[in-house]
């Protein structure tokens, strides 16, 4: 089976292709260039280097955030887009679990998370048992310093996982000390190849149905959401 994996939930694009479950192929960007210009590009390339064609594929897996709101959209566009042109099932997963798979050796907690700007997190706490992960807390947009205030509490180490580990680091450290781990900077980006793992244990959905989990509105949205509800209760 080949499966094409796809990863433009935050800064990061990260495509994979897995054939009868072995990465064959991989190809991860870490820069503030737009995905929308270079995903496709990526994708060709990729497909090029290790010699499948598009009708080859047979399922296609995606990271659905949370994370960046245009960043998901291209990704899952792209997705679904290509999984109804070429007829095969398409799989959605969460951003957070994809990247917890970085600490899936790890006896503890598992905290990813990705900023969502003003203190705010996107995060969710994992374990992993029986060669899986399960979810101990789950995923929230929610202040760093609740979710640090919650850790503080339990009685396990606690390994954290972000991109944007260096805007909570003094933070993480206060408020939990010896009880968090913070690896090298290299663990805190997830490898497409760890959609396929994820997307293992998922179930396909109806390409259409497939929507983007970002946790919480975009700004705009909420905005116009709120200018309606006055309307409506001043009609």
């Amino acid at each position: 089976m080949n499966i094409l994996a796809i990863d433009t939930s935050n800064q990061v694009l990260g495509i994979a292709i897995v054939k009868d479950n072995k990465p064959i192929g991989e190809m991860k960007t870490n820069i503030a260039k737009n995905h929308s210009v270079r995903l496709m590009p990526a994708i060709d390339q990729l497909m090029r280097d290790v010699s499948i064609t598009p009708d080859e594929l047979d399922q296609i897996v995606v990271a659905k955030g949370p994370g960046s709101y245009t960043g998901v959209r291209i990704g899952l566009a792209t997705a679904k887009s290509m999984a109804w042109a070429l007829e095969i099932p398409v799989i959605g997963v969460s951003s957070l679990e994809v990247l917890a798979y970085q600490g899936r050796f790890f006896n503890g907690y598992i905290c990813p998370f990705f900023d969502a700007r003003r203190g705010l997190v996107y995060s969710a706490v994992y374990e992993w048992k029986n060669g899986q992960p399960e979810v101990v807390y789950k995923e929230e947009n929610l202040l760093m310093a609740d979710l640090l205030e919650n850790l503080a509490q339990e009685d396990k180490p606690v390994l954290f996982l972000s991109p944007d580990i260096d805007i909570y680091m003094d933070a993480i450290n206060t408020q939990l000390g010896k009880q968090a781990v913070i690896p090298e900077l290299a663990f805190h980006v997830a490898d497409a190849s760890h959609l396929v793992l994820a997307g293992t244990r998922k179930q396909a959905e109806p390409t259409h149905a497939l929507t983007p989990n970002y946790l919480r509105l975009a700004e705009a949205e909420a905005k116009w959401l709120k200018q309606q509800k006055e309307q409506q209760n001043n009609e």
